[in-house]
């Protein structure tokens, strides 16, 4: 058990011969029953100190265990944000891509459509033109034949005014 200032100032020594003045011990033991007490004094305003310093220490590290659970959470979220962006960023480009390629697809057979279409009408006309100069070539054969000469010169006969009829 630890000494108190209460086991100090009721110490009673044995009387010997020669011993001490009793006085001069008394007043000593005094002294030390004072610093004794401001010793056991700051002892307790220290320990207690030293609790609160503990506590606050433990607020503090329970604080920074949180901030550095928050750090991480919200570089996981960044991360997962940038991902998510990323890979949105990249369907968008997908899509795009594939937007782009049908309609390049689509644009290219219109092309090609309209290319037959052209070629279609070039043949009609070249088959047109190979029938219209078969007709005029018919219809001139037939104006040039014998049986329109014949006729020019039967009209040529005929007298003027219709007098001879």
């Amino acid at each position: 058990m630890a000494l108190t200032p209460l086991d100090i100032h009721n110490k009673e020594f044995a009387k010997g011969f020669r011993g001490y003045d009793e006085d001069e011990v008394d007043e000593f033991l005094d002294r030390v029953v004072k610093d004794y007490e401001t010793l056991i004094k700051e002892n307790m305003l220290l320990k207690q100190k030293v609790q609160e310093f503990s506590d606050k220490l433990d607020h503090y590290t329970k604080i920074e265990e949180t901030l550095h659970n928050a750090i991480i959470v919200a570089q996981q979220t960044a991360q997962e944000v940038k991902e998510n962006a990323l890979g949105e960023a990249e369907l968008i480009r997908k899509e795009a891509e594939q937007e782009t390629k049908r309609s390049v697809e689509n644009n290219l057979a219109k092309a090609e459509k309209v290319r037959q279409e052209i070629e279609e009408l070039v043949k009609q006309a070249i088959i047109f033109r190979s029938r219209f100069k078969t007709l005029l070539e018919a219809q001139l054969e037939i104006v040039n034949s014998e049986d329109w000469r014949e006729f020019e010169r039967y009209t040529s006969s005929i007298p003027a005014g219709g007098e001879d009829y």
